[in-house]
């Protein structure tokens, strides 16, 4: 590290610091101050902090590595997140700005009952602990003592200090403004890392030249191991409606728009910089593959930084790492603290006052970090491959969740009892496939029906636990009372300043036209990355 690097990383979180403090000034005298923003923030900042909070240190390694080792049909999941996000504004945004809920298990409650809400409340708030920041935490180490040579346990304090200081005290305005500066410096020191490693390279021809054709094919066979397209095309969709349209920590962002069409707005320019990953992250990584073909693909990220970048563009990119890991950090530490203390203590406690439920956000907040602290032993006993499986099990519960929220929304005829049988059936069948998929490859599973089950590919496995989870709504429901007047009460447009604020009819026929382009774009993009084009 050069004069030079040091002073753009220390000058990135004098920044951080700066906005952070400024942020929070306006978020000590209420809860919707603290924990939705105070519901008045613009929507390019809105969709700054979707972005930033999805790119995390697994983005940096995962993309790169998985494009130096099979090119560019990961970006796929990056490409289908626009459509979702698409799903997001046009579908999921109307109910929840409109309802004014604060979490995402308050409104399974409004629509269902308060068993759903507890559910979800207890689940998202567990993984989000034991995944989620755990996960980020030690990738995050990990990523700063490969390119900065820092010791993995002071990388990780740094992180979860810095990140949790203007987190309790700013609350979510803290985090998406943040997040909108943390934004643009991953993606400028994404695109000065790209063009380095092309031009290495010799350029895009050399670049062609140098894979394989294949590595240019986001369509893979149905029996590829990782992206087969029939999994791709419709497996990820499921695992992108439970991320992008019911997740606390993506959703709580819109909450934080003063109307629908602002909301709205913030999830389509989301989706146009999703476009962006698979030409900052992934590319490098196929690059990454030509020049250095004997690195392993999990260091094929910091390999690229160290050996490419001079001394002042590597601070800069090096700043863009840091910002993706404390941006997904303080998202995760708001959003926990938010369900911490609208689902479990404002009913504990309902008639506490607004100060009194911002300090709540503001000590669970502190206990978050002090988690994330006390996480810091059990760094060096944790494998990469045990946080892949740490992390597939969101994948193997989202399925049942996205099912509920979406035939909530599409059929008024889905009842609390059919919500929670499809919650609860599908959160045993994921687990029993979580469980199994590690005793088959730890080896004590043996027995053949397991081992197949286990060895679905995941995708294709989302595809029918989401089947089986409409079959057990729909059927419960229908042999079940009827949803009283209260639970269809989401569907009554209620507030007509959150509808139709002034000058929304030209707003909304914008956001139609960008939403249409921007399909669009992933459309080409899937042509033009086809075997038509590359075999």
């Amino acid at each position: 590290m050069s004069g030079i690097d040091l002073f753009l990383i220390v000058a990135y979180f004098v920044a951080v610091a700066g906005i952070g403090y400024w942020s929070s000034k306006e978020s000590q005298d209420s809860s919707k101050s603290y924990f939705l923003g105070g519901g008045n923030i613009g929507w390019m900042a809105i969709g700054a902090s979707l972005f930033a909070s999805n790119i995390s240190a697994e983005h940096f390694i995962g993309l790169a590595g998985s494009g130096a080792s099979s090119g560019l049909a990961v970006g796929q999941f990056e490409w289908i997140a626009c459509f979702m996000l698409l799903l997001l504004g046009w579908l999921f945004v109307p109910f929840y700005v409109r309802t004014g809920v604060f979490t995402m298990p308050e409104f399974l409650e409004r629509r269902f009952n308060s068993q759903c809400r507890t559910y979800l409340s207890a689940v998202s708030l567990v993984a989000y602990v034991f995944t989620k920041i755990s996960v980020a935490v030690y990738a995050g180490a990990l990523v700063l003592q490969t390119i900065l040579g820092w010791n993995i346990w002071v990388g990780a304090i740094v992180l979860i200090v810095a990140t949790g200081a203007y987190t309790i005290f700013g609350g979510l305005r803290a985090v998406i403004y943040t997040d909108f500066l943390q934004a643009f410096i991953l993606i400028g020191g994404g695109i000065i890392l790209t063009a380095t490693a092309i031009a290495r390279v010799g350029g895009l021809g050399a670049l062609f030249q140098g894979v394989e054709p294949e590595f240019f094919n986001l369509w893979k066979s149905v029996n590829h191991p990782d992206f087969p397209w029939t999994g791709i095309l419709f497996g990820a969709p499921i695992l992108g409606v439970w991320y992008w349209c019911t997740d606390q920590m993506i959703v709580q962002r819109t909450l934080a728009a003063s109307n629908i069409e602002t909301a709205r707005r913030s999830t389509i320019f989301a989706g146009f910089l999703k476009l962006i990953p698979v030409f900052i992250l992934v590319l490098p990584g196929v690059a990454g593959r030509v020049l250095f073909p004997d690195v392993a693909p999990d260091r094929m990220y910091a390999t690229l930084v160290t050996e490419l970048l001079p001394p002042g563009i590597r601070g800069l990119v090096i700043a863009g790492l840091l910002a993706a890991l404390m941006s997904s950090l303080s998202s995760v530490f708001n959003s926990s603290a938010t369900l911490a203390v609208m689902d479990f203590y404002k009913k504990w406690r309902p008639d506490a006052s607004e100060r009194e439920l911002v300090r709540a956000g503001q000590f669970s907040t502190i206990a978050l970090v002090a988690i994330g602290l006390l996480w810091l032993p059990f760094i060096g006993l944790m494998s990469n491959q045990l946080y892949v499986y740490l992390q597939s099990v969101q994948a193997y519960i989202s399925p049942p969740i996205a099912a509920v929220f979406l035939l909530g929304l599409l059929w008024k005829r889905a009842n609390g009892k059919g919500a929670f049988a499809t919650l609860i059936s599908g959160f045993i069948l994921g687990a029993i496939r979580f469980i199994s998929e590690l005793g088959v490859k730890a080896g004590w599973i043996t027995w053949k029906p397991l081992v197949m089950y286990a060895s679905i590919n995941f995708l294709h496995f989302a595809i029918l636990l989401f089947v089986l989870s409409v079959v057990i709504l729909v059927a419960v429901s229908l042999r079940t009372a009827a949803p009283t007047r209260s639970n269809l009460s989401i569907f009554e447009e209620t507030d007509d300043k959150l509808m139709k604020p002034a000058g929304s009819s030209k707003t909304h026929k914008r956001n139609v036209t960008y939403s249409m382009v921007l399909a669009g774009v992933v459309l080409v993009f899937w042509v033009v990355f086809s075997p038509v084009a590359f075999g």
